[in-house]
């Protein structure tokens, strides 16, 4: 269950960081209470996933696949550019959240 949890943290901080650009630097209503209902989900749901689940590795799962979702839904719908270097930046945290669940999570 606490991956679970995990990914409704992560989900809800991809939903929350996706919708700061509408938020115009806060001075739009609707998608700042959106942006902060989806931020209070991401850390409610990631303390109930620290229960069960080592607090580095579920940490570093949400950051990184996160940013990696992010740079995903930037470049698919925000018209940002996608370049080599965030391709490669991306794999290499992709990879060390591997690395971790490998050997960080037992």
């Amino acid at each position: 269950m606490a991956y679970v949890f995990l990914l409704i943290a992560i989900s809800a901080e991809v939903a929350g960081t996706s919708l700061l650009k509408a938020t115009q630097g806060f001075t739009r209503l609707w998608p700042t209470v959106g942006l902060a209902l989806a931020y209070l989900l991401a850390f409610g749901m990631l303390a109930l996933a620290v229960r069960d689940i080592p607090v580095g590795v579920a940490y570093a799962m949400w950051s990184g696949l996160g940013t990696a979702a992010i740079v995903a839904i930037g470049a698919a719908f925000l018209g940002e550019p996608l370049s080599l270097s965030k391709v490669i930046g991306v794999g290499l945290i992709i990879g060390g959240v591997v690395v971790l669940n490998l050997g960080g999570a037992h």
